[in-house]
């Protein structure tokens, strides 16, 4: 059964099936359309069709969604230059690629009754696990059993080298995960305060005109938290691009 409709705004969290095929092969084969695939789906689409758009290829003077392009491409590799430092433009491309999709993925899940991707654990963990991984087999690959020099700080006492060093496995073991919870505790709890407020302020104006009228105040800043949350998905993709760069730059200079 095909499914257009959510009935709540917080219904953007869940991760449904919007149709489904069984299959008699093998068993049995289900095959199914999430609405996680489905947006995911989209977010590629717009991304790759933004920057179709801004292809400036064919045109003597840039337009200025291509200038816009080409302002963010400059302002995250030089964030990239920053932060890795040497052989950076081998990790642009990821960095780039990255830093888009959580933005576009953001910026579609303030749309009411939209799929939140970046606030499903599964995108979001997703995402740090495989970075997490990523960033390890690349300083396996570059130190080789150096790396392991990684979780003892110079100069430590012989005395606390295994308390220092279970201390830092722990840490360096969270990444994989406090990447991705920080992006979707902050757009899950950002539309989770959307929702609540947007009930109260609907119940606020249907009752009766004097109230409604008052209810113009709360309402305004209502479309300020909008904002707000407008800015927050531009800022979470911007940390969570920072983080990963940071992440590299230690798998590379261990430190």
């Amino acid at each position: 059964m095909l499914q257009f409709f959510v009935l709540s705004p917080l219904n953007q969290f869940e991760v449904v099936s919007l149709m489904g095929l069984n299959v008699p092969i093998l068993g049995h084969l289900n095959i199914s359309l999430t609405n996680l695939a489905l947006y995911t789906c989209i977010i590629l689409v717009i991304v790759v069709g933004l920057h179709s758009l801004g292809n400036n290829e064919s045109k003597l003077i840039p337009s200025k969604w291509s200038i816009s392009l080409e302002s963010s491409f400059a302002s995250l590799s030089s964030m990239v230059r920053e932060q890795i430092g040497s052989h950076n433009e081998v990790y642009l491309p990821f960095i780039y690629s990255l830093f888009f999709f959580i933005l576009i993925g953001n910026l579609i899940s303030n749309v009411p009754y939209s799929f939140a991707v970046t606030a499903s654990g599964v995108v979001s963990l997703g995402l740090s696990v495989t970075i997490f991984i990523g960033v390890t087999i690349l300083a396996f690959y570059l130190h080789g059993i150096k790396f392991f020099s990684f979780f003892i700080p110079s100069g430590t006492p012989l005395v606390l080298v295994p308390l220092l060093v279970l201390i830092e496995l722990v840490s360096y073991l969270a990444r994989a995960v406090s990447l991705g919870v920080r992006l979707f505790a902050n757009i899950m709890s950002g539309h989770t305060l959307v929702k609540i407020l947007s009930t109260f302020l609907y119940k606020m104006f249907s009752s009766s005109i004097l109230i409604a009228v008052l209810t113009l105040i709360p309402f305004a800043l209502f479309i300020a938290i909008i904002g707000l949350e407008i800015g927050v998905s531009f800022i979470q993709a911007f940390v969570f691009t920072i983080l990963t760069c940071s992440y590299i730059k230690d798998a590379r200079e261990l430190h």
